[in-house]
């Protein structure tokens, strides 16, 4: 073969290896920019937010121990969010299975605990998981608890006021 020929024949095969390589990286590039997240999670959308002052304290708690209203020292994690156009989002991320319940609050003038009148009736917006009911004082626990498996698990809740 004259060296022509054999520089020739090297280029095409770096053409084709080129090509080879991109035909693969294309091909892939779907899964690549639409793979779901590493880090899955209980994401919470909060509705009915009646203004945007103050922000949404957002408690997930494991067990009944402090739920709800002791949620600075018995909630496993909390989320403290700004209202932005009366919408709030909490994302609890990398959060073992098991059994939860979630307590959240709109603490308008941002003292950390829900604002009551003389006869503790509540003057801020609050909520819990499945939608469970206030009715006298607060809902239980298992009234408002939920199955999370580990996946991405997305969850609503409605502000009462």
């Amino acid at each position: 073969m004259s060296p022509v020929r054999h520089s020739v024949a090297l280029a095409l095969m770096g053409v084709r290896y080129i090509a080879l390589c991109a035909v693969l990286v294309f091909a892939n590039l779907p899964a690549i920019v639409f793979a779901q997240s590493s880090c899955p999670g209980i994401h919470l959308k909060i509705l009915d937010i009646r203004n945007s002052t103050g922000a949404v304290a957002c408690a997930l708690f494991e067990s009944p121990v402090g739920f709800p209203t002791e949620f600075l020292h018995s909630a496993t994690n909390i989320m403290v969010i700004k209202i932005r156009d009366t919408q709030a989002r909490c994302d609890f991320l990398d959060i073992p299975p098991g059994t939860y319940a979630l307590a959240v609050i709109h603490d308008e003038n941002m003292d950390g605990k829900l604002g009551t009148n003389w006869m503790s009736v509540p003057t801020e917006g609050y909520g819990f998981s499945n939608d469970a009911k206030a009715f006298m004082g607060a809902p239980s626990f298992d009234a408002a608890s939920f199955p999370y498996d580990g996946r991405n698990l997305d969850l609503r809740i409605r502000l009462n006021y």
